[in-house]
């Protein structure tokens, strides 16, 4: 296993991934049949991206497969360029292995160096697995957003969850 930063090289894998994800959970934005971006503009939101300088994506890979991500999305402007919002996303297969932890750990070491002073997310209250891991890594609540995602044309709840970086 290997965690690593993207490259506009993984952009055709890192849209097959975030498909199969679509369709293997109900924790992600997309539904399955939302994803359209194709290989170039996938490059081109990569490149943007690395270019930003406050934000990055870590991809997990193994045996050359990408397996899971986090990206972390820096503000834009001065009073929010200090924090990063994330978003995860491991399969299925490759879940409880630590994968999750070690992204944490690479996405913390990177923030740090840039300056980043908060790290936050949402998730879906009844995401035992993503609360599990949020919480061991040292993300606490701060809210709850009521009604925040349609799922299956049920209304779900979120917390907001924040990681202050001294």
């Amino acid at each position: 296993m290997q965690i690593r930063k993207i490259s506009e090289d993984d952009s055709e894998n890192y849209i097959e991934l975030c498909k199969r994800l679509d369709r293997e959970t109900k924790f992600m934005m997309l539904e399955p049949d939302e994803r359209t971006a194709n290989v170039q503009q996938q490059r081109n939101a990569i490149n943007s991206l690395l270019a930003a300088g406050n934000s990055m994506v870590f991809v997990a890979e193994d045996d050359g497969n990408l397996v899971g991500y986090l990206g972390a999305y820096g503000g834009e402007f001065r009073r929010n360029k200090h924090k990063v919002y994330i978003v995860i996303g491991i399969l299925q297969e490759h879940a409880g292995k630590g994968i999750g932890t070690a992204l944490f750990t690479h996405t913390e070491k990177w923030a740090r160096q840039i300056g980043v002073r908060r790290l936050e997310l949402t998730v879906m209250v009844h995401n035992e697995a993503g609360l599990a891991l949020y919480k061991k890594v040292g993300f606490t609540i701060e809210g709850t957003a009521r009604n925040s995602m349609l799922v299956d044309g049920k209304y779900v709840d979120e917390y907001y969850m924040a990681k202050i970086l001294s």
